[in-house]
């Protein structure tokens, strides 16, 4: 099976990405009666139809926010919650977006929120976000968290810019609109092998598991956590050292979530989705490191997303217990609890480039979405997109989503001695939970009811090794 562009895999980056092929695709055919708008691009994925389940797409919702301390990632965050609000007429009214507003905690002795709010400022956008003491925390929102340990917190802000989306409804979206253009193929199978050209200087294509194969002129591996696991048999074969691998680009890491269905307390705490399910996420994220067969340290997804480490589990509900005792008061434990897992990268950029191997030159990746990038659904795929077509993204995006420079299975990079929310080894407040609550704002910052996503700065914990 031949195609143009052979997209492997149907996350955010493998679809959004398809998205903007199809917009393109379309545009440069209207008006005319060629077939220029005929199949030019194959998504391959195990899933019948997008997300699929074990996937980081796949979830109950997503934070959407724009609280970074590096400017490139709020601006591309601003971009995003643009199109989330409306500019893109695909979510315009399908209600998956819900600009609720987050409380963000940051612990004593820590200056990263105050560099947040600094970049606020310095952008070209409107800073609302809103100081609040510890008392305003406690009492505030029908006092919802005045029971909460608070002693490791020593600043606190409500944002009300922020938001959260329904996840997976957002992928079906995205997936349904780039078939319908009819230059998007979707094909159901489970990649085995990457398959060289007869003169190993290009890949050829894809071999599924069943025997088939697909070939294309250009091979885009947006495969996630799994992609040293695919990647590590064509490694083998070109002879590639360990420096040379993606493993030191980017590895599978894995996080716990827990699902608290069915939670009403007086009309203080409403579900956040129409099943009555609230979710928790317990940042400490893990590798599941294994030896493959030619002597390769990698690390990949556990096959039970479902089997949860007893010791995780009961750090996740004693989360919950010390920041909302009052969610658990009549019951022991949660209702459902699975893995979720993405690859991340050392320094919690993406990676989107081309392979720099000469006999890969036509392989092109897009992962690491380091359990952050889901936001920029709706615009990813446009500089995806670029790279693919051998066109810049501008000096700071290409830089930080290049191939990095690897020695002694090490990254260089810059160390600057300040604690970033893509690197932290240790969360602030709420630093272990996603809780997604609707409740009236009781507080100064507002005089209309407003959902609010309480999550302190959702910064996730890099991996321990």
């Amino acid at each position: 099976m031949d195609t143009d562009i052979l997209i492997i895999g149907a996350g955010i980056f493998g679809l959004s990405r398809a998205y903007h092929l199809a917009q393109r695709f379309s545009n440069a055919s209207k008006g005319t009666n060629t077939n220029k708008d005929a199949c030019k691009v194959t998504i391959l994925d195990r899933a019948p139809s997008p997300p699929l389940p074990p996937a980081a797409s796949t979830d109950i919702n997503k934070i959407v926010r724009a609280d970074y301390s590096s400017p490139l990632y709020m601006a591309l965050a601003h971009e995003a919650m643009d199109a989330w609000a409306g500019g893109n007429p695909l979510f315009q009214d399908a209600d998956v977006y819900h600009q609720t507003g987050w409380v963000v905690m940051d612990e004593k002795g820590s200056d990263l929120a105050a560099r947040i709010r600094a970049n606020f400022g310095n952008s070209n956008r409107e800073d609302v976000s809103v100081d609040l003491s510890e008392d305003d925390v406690r009492t505030s929102w029908n006092g919802l968290l005045s029971q909460a340990e608070l002693s490791d917190y020593g600043s606190f802000y409500a944002n009300p810019s922020a938001g959260w989306a329904d996840a997976a409804r957002a992928v079906e979206l995205m997936a349904a609109e780039a078939m319908k253009r009819g230059s998007v193929r979707y094909e159901v199978g489970e990649v085995e092998r990457i398959i060289l050209t007869p003169e190993r200087n290009a890949v050829q294509g894809m071999q599924t598991k069943d025997g088939r194969v697909y070939t294309a002129r250009k091979v885009l591996l947006a495969t996630g956590a799994w992609t040293s696991l695919l990647m590590t048999g064509l490694e083998d074969e070109l002879g590639l050292e360990d420096d040379d691998r993606v493993e030191n680009q980017i590895t599978a890491a894995g996080l716990s979530y827990e699902v608290v269905a069915n939670l009403t307390a007086a009309g203080e705490v409403l579900p956040p989705t129409k099943d009555g399910i609230c979710k928790f996420t317990n940042a400490r994220s893990f590798k599941n490191t294994i030896v493959t067969s030619t002597g390769h340290r990698i690390s990949v997804p556990s096959e039970n997303q479902s089997e949860i480490p007893p010791k995780l589990a009961q750090e996740t509900i004693t989360s919950i217990r010390e920041r909302l005792p009052q969610v658990l008061e009549a019951r022991k434990s949660a209702d459902d609890i699975r893995l979720c897992w993405d690859a991340i990268s050392p320094d919690q950029n993406p990676l989107i480039t081309r392979h720099p191997d000469p006999r890969l030159s036509n392989l092109y990746l897009a992962v690491g979405g380091s359990f952050h990038c889901w936001k920029f659904l709706p615009t990813i795929g446009r500089y995806v997109v670029n790279v693919l077509e051998g066109r810049s993204n501008g000096e700071e995006r290409d830089r930080a989503w290049r191939w990095k420079a690897v020695v002694g299975g090490t990254q260089r990079r810059t160390k600057t001695g300040k604690r970033n929310e893509l690197t932290t080894s240790r969360l602030a407040v709420f630093h272990v939970l996603t809780h997604v609550l609707s409740i009236p704002l009781l507080s100064a910052l507002s005089n209309k009811e407003l959902e609010l996503v309480l999550l302190g700065t959702s910064f996730y914990e890099a991996v321990q090794t």
